[in-house]
């Protein structure tokens, strides 16, 4: 059993940054593809980006040059570092995990991020 836990996020003017933090509790976490969304209030949710088990990452391009994705093995632990915060950035950003061999999904509960002056 997998658990996802995201933190990190909170209130930030615009141009400022976050980093965000993506805990995986459980086994496995090296053959987990981690992705990253986001949720605007009243909208579906959209992907942020994601680092794969090879280490590899892709972005949307709303987010590219501005957000990185990075990980810490040893620490089961995935990072967003967000970087020229605009308030359409403001969301709940949430981690999600794919066993690339079983092709199973895990959510987090997501993290509440503001940006407004």
């Amino acid at each position: 059993q997998v658990q996802l836990v995201e933190s990190g996020g909170g209130l930030v003017q615009p141009g400022g940054s976050l980093r965000l933090s993506c805990g995986f509790f459980g086994s496995g976490f090296a053959i987990y593809n981690i992705y990253w969304y986001l949720q605007r209030p009243g909208n579906q949710r959209e992907w942020v980006g994601y680092i794969n088990a090879g280490g590899g990452t892709d972005y949307a391009d709303s987010v590219k040059g501005r957000f990185t994705i990075s990980r810490d093995i040893p620490k089961n632990t995935v990072y967003l570092q967000m970087n020229s915060l605009q308030p359409e950035d403001t969301a709940v950003y949430f981690c999600s995990a794919i066993n690339t061999r079983t092709r199973n999904q895990e959510w987090g509960q997501g993290t509440q991020v503001t940006v407004s002056a």
